[in-house]
């Protein structure tokens, strides 16, 4: 499994934008096969950095989502009411290896 962490720059005066976007990406994730984690918009402290999370089963899944994702009219959209509105600055994706406990609630053995 591998979980894509985003970590975004947002214009500060347009989070309810930003919030619209990622509540239609979070259906699309899950569309192609992944599991969103959800959107973390600001709170306290800084007013412009937003965070993402979601999880494929590999990264090959991962990556055939992201090709898919770029012929799909709703992903599509999506792309567009960025392009329109501005809402983010800048973007970073990382992407890292979780750790869960297993069905029963037993750490996994190493």
């Amino acid at each position: 499994m591998v979980t894509c962490y985003l970590r975004y720059v947002v214009d500060p005066h347009k989070l309810d934008a930003f919030e619209a976007y990622g509540k239609l990406w979070i259906r699309l994730v899950e569309k192609f096969g992944g599991k969103h984690h959800g959107y973390f918009m600001p709170s306290e402290g800084v007013s412009n950095v937003a965070l993402a999370m979601f999880s494929f089963p590999s990264l090959a899944a991962y990556e055939d989502y992201r090709k898919r994702s770029f012929d799909d009219p709703e992903c599509q959209a999506a792309f567009a009411m960025n392009e329109k509105e501005r809402f983010i600055i800048s973007y970073e994706r990382s992407f890292f290896r979780p750790v869960f406990e297993d069905d029963q609630g037993v750490k996994r053995a190493p």
